[in-house]
């Protein structure tokens, strides 16, 4: 792939005044949101702010060295991306420049004022035509398909571009700048299209989403599922396991298309991403799961008007996939790091301040991101979907924070990350009792149907449970457990059995590092039946330190480390039912 050098010279508008990555020009004809080339090296730039005859620009590349006089070109066209075969397996920054390409060309540290185009030119693909000489395509409509990886990648016609009858097509190898197609109005169309970031791609309806996102995390499935289209956050201090649930997510969600943002990561923490992700094998096909992956990385120290349009840039090709009919789950880690690129943006642009110095535009600019999910139907009449699912990083975990807040406000599945739970090695350490679902009515059918008619019950009565231990744990603190009613100090005992049988998940472990919903609810039917039998022992006589005696219950911790687990499952419940027999004969 070709590495281009954007240095030039050439006439226009010139440079008046720099502030950091904000720059301003006079005498430049633009428009907002116009891409730009700024000074002698042709920075890469965006239009932001027209003020009388000043045209204010956020840079995506360091401006250190460049002065005022310098010239700064128009290009007239928005920040765009390249969509096509090749965004599989890639690698991109925030601009979606192609790391891999730019590092063999210049090392480990990227020279200012170059670029690479964000598809490889070099490369052919086979191109099979789905249509024929005489068909009649509109915009949206699939015209071929090239098996990119295990995934086929489906050609699509630009929205934008009129349709109209086929006059020729080719099958064979192409690259993606070949015209493949011909319309009888003269529109030309290679494998590649182009589309405007902060534009969301347009579909013909938005859907209710009334199907989950299974991701084999048992508290998320079983407790605070999110929906296929839907939003969700992951609030978490530093150290809670943001990180490793997003990897979780990626690696083991029903989704068929995986978009990961590392949006202003420390550095290492986003080499782990980088380094592990090619390493990870995907369950579904044994191949590597970076085959159906695309990797954006911001680290840091990367400029931060770049980390602003990563999210625009990955959003925009998980619409692109979500077009073709697949199901595409998006990560942003974190859209914390984001937020704080639009409040430096926004100082040097001396604009009002909100709240803690973020721009009053922030819960705008939020809102628009997670409206772009979604469960749709697109303009070829495919059914697909986004779900974004976005990591907050509130500074000393502190959730009333404004990012936090106003992410809240949008998302409809809250899953807020414990410190404590992390240090007390309860992982994934997601706060049961601080977390939420607003997809649990959507989803009860398809709960019903797909997993057993009992199951909503079943997540019902493991909450109330939960939550009456928090109750019940402020008197403990104050008086001991000896001191509760028999029935409570059971009650204290399940509720220890859900968190360690149930919430408990070892994300290293071959078995337990995925949990199908069949699992899920034999495990928790499994606890539910030693509830029962418990008070009802309790009801007889029993005492409750015999009762949280029985050996049989202590097998459970193991059922989510077998992989046969339904013979043990049934051998441990028919153990149980024979201790308890026994405890009841005895008194």
């Amino acid at each position: 792939m070709e590495v281009k050098d954007n240095s030039k010279q050439a006439s226009g508008g010139k440079l008046k005044r720099i502030a950091g990555p904000v720059v301003t020009a006079v005498n430049l004809d633009a428009h907002m949101y116009d891409l730009v080339q700024v000074g002698n090296e042709g920075l890469m730039g965006e239009v932001i702010k027209i003020q009388r005859d000043e045209v204010i620009i956020q840079v995506y590349e360091d401006t250190s060295g460049i002065r005022p006089g310098e010239p700064v070109i128009n290009t007239g066209l928005p920040l765009s991306i390249e969509l096509g075969p090749g965004l599989l397996t890639s690698i991109y920054d925030g601009i979606q420049r192609p790391l891999e390409v730019l590092v063999q060309k210049m090392g480990d540290f990227i020279e200012r004022g170059v670029s690479a185009p964000g598809l490889p030119r070099d490369k052919k693909w086979e191109f099979k035509p789905i249509v024929k000489e005489g068909d009649t395509v509109k915009p949206g409509s699939i015209i071929g398909e090239v098996q990119e990886t295990n995934i086929v990648h489906k050609v699509m016609v630009p929205p934008k571009v009129n349709g109209g009858k086929v006059k020729s097509i080719k099958s064979g190898l192409f690259t993606v700048e070949e015209i493949v197609c011909t319309l009888d109005n003269g529109v030309e169309l290679p494998m590649m299209q182009k589309w405007p970031v902060r534009v969301p791609r347009p579909v013909t309806e938005k859907m209710n989403p009334t199907i989950p996102l299974i991701t084999g995390q048992r508290i998320l499935d079983g407790l605070f599922p999110i929906a296929k289209g839907g939003t969700a956050a992951i609030p978490g201090p530093f150290g809670s396991g943001k990180t490793v649930t997003q990897q979780q997510l990626a690696k083991w969600s029903d989704a068929e298309i995986v978009v990961y943002i590392g949006c202003g990561e420390r550095g290492n923490e986003m080499t782990e991403v980088l380094t592990e992700f090619p390493e990870l094998e995907d369950p579904k096909t044994g191949k590597p799961l970076m085959e159906r992956t695309v990797l954006i990385a911001n680290t840091s120290n990367m400029p931060v008007a770049a980390r602003e349009a990563s999210v625009y840039t990955g959003i925009t090709i998980a619409e692109y996939f979500r077009d073709m009919g697949y199901d595409v789950s998006l990560m942003a880690d974190s859209t914390s790091r984001w937020a704080e690129a639009m409040r430096e943006i926004s100082s040097r642009l001396e604009e009002m301040p909100g709240e803690e110095g973020y721009p009053a535009y922030l819960a705008a600019r939020l809102s628009e991101f997670y409206e772009r999910a979604g469960l749709v139907h697109t303009l070829n009449g495919a059914r697909g979907s986004v779900s974004v699912i976005g990591a907050v990083s509130p500074p000393g975990g502190d959730f009333s924070e404004p990012v936090t807040q106003n992410t809240l406000r949008i998302v409809k599945v809250f899953w807020a990350l414990d410190a404590k739970l992390s240090q007390r090695r309860h992982f994934p350490a997601i706060n049961w009792l601080n977390s939420y679902s607003l997809y649990l009515e959507q989803l009860h059918d398809w709960y019903d149907k797909e997993v057993s008619p009992e199951w909503n019950k079943l997540r019902s009565w493991a909450m109330e449970v939960l939550q009456k231990e928090a109750e019940l744990q402020e008197i403990v603190q104050l008086v001991g457990s000896d001191a509760l009613p028999d029935a409570e100090q059971l009650t204290i005992e399940i509720a220890r059995m859900i968190r360690e049988i149930f919430l408990q998940q070892n994300a290293y472990d071959k078995v337990d590092t995925f949990c199908d919903m069949t699992k899920q609810y034999a495990m928790m039917k499994a606890i539910r039946h030693f509830a029962d039998l418990a008070y009802a022992a309790q009801l007889a006589g029993v005492s409750p330190l015999q009762i949280i005696s029985v050996k049989s219950k202590n097998e459970l911790q193991q059922i989510k480390f077998i992989e046969e687990y339904i013979p043990a499952l049934q051998k441990i419940e028919a153990d149980m039912e024979n201790e308890f027999n026994a405890l009841r004969s005895a008194s």
